[in-house]
């Protein structure tokens, strides 16, 4: 196999084919990017993860607790939980993740963060599916501690609220699955999604139907492979 391109990992899952590749852009210095497809579709990649910290920025900004416990649905790339650990008040990080694959990719070491995230005490990975556990009242995210709160939740895992990767995710989504999740946080707690459409004005009011108070910040990054900008989407609500 190329030197500019290797696949890394292939594995059958619920969802689909996934894939883990290492690829060198000769056009950008030869910088080397990982990508994850599912299907044919790009997942995400290590050449555009701007918004993914700013979901972990803008999240826990608006965060009050002196100390935070934080949960990331959707590990990826490990973009978001990284910034997250990254602000001195996370004093815990759980990252729920449905793939099993992805996960044993940071624990092999076979993503660059992986060491990073599996070496910090403070952050622990929880398989699971993130949907579900948000749903579940008695339960919730942390299988050591049923029913414990957290101050902050940030989501990346679907493409946005419309476009999703799997049809089961759609009530998560509306007043009554953001009233279950809000259930899970403190009472000064905050919920942050990515998204990669622009602003939803039918979910702002969703979220606004649950929490105090929600906004959603248009998020631009330079794109080099396309030579432009381009902008994704990063909603934050609040409870009080």
């Amino acid at each position: 196999m190329s030197a500019d391109f290797a696949e890394l990992d292939y594995r059958q899952t619920p969802l689909g084919e996934l894939t883990l590749r290492r690829r060198r852009i000769r056009a950008l210095d030869g910088l080397e990017v990982f990508e994850v497809k599912l299907g044919d579709a790009f997942l995400m990649s290590s050449l555009f993860h701007a918004v993914e910290v700013a979901l972990a920025d803008l999240g826990l900004a608006a965060a009050a607790a002196p100390a935070l416990d934080v949960v990331v649905g959707g590990l990826g790339l490990g973009y978001t939980a990284q910034a997250a650990l990254r602000h001195p008040a996370v004093r815990s990080l759980i990252v729920v993740e449905a793939l099993e694959a992805v996960v044993e990719w940071h624990e092999r070491g076979l993503v660059p963060l992986g060491a990073e995230l599996t070496g910090d005490p403070r952050c622990r990975f929880v398989r699971g599916d993130f949907f579900a556990l948000a749903a579940a009242s008695g339960s919730g995210f942390d299988p050591a501690s049923p029913g414990r709160k957290f101050h902050a939740v940030l989501l990346d895992i679907d493409h946005s609220p419309r476009h999703l990767l799997h049809e089961r995710h759609a009530a998560f989504y509306e007043p009554a699955g953001l009233r279950a999740l809000a259930e899970h946080l403190h009472p000064q707690g905050v919920f942050a999604l990515w998204s990669d459409d622009p602003p939803d004005a039918p979910f702002l009011a969703a979220l606004r139907a649950v929490f105090a108070r929600a906004e959603a910040h248009v998020v631009s990054f330079y794109n080099p492979l396309l030579e432009r900008d381009s902008a994704s989407t990063v909603y934050v609500a609040g409870k009080a």
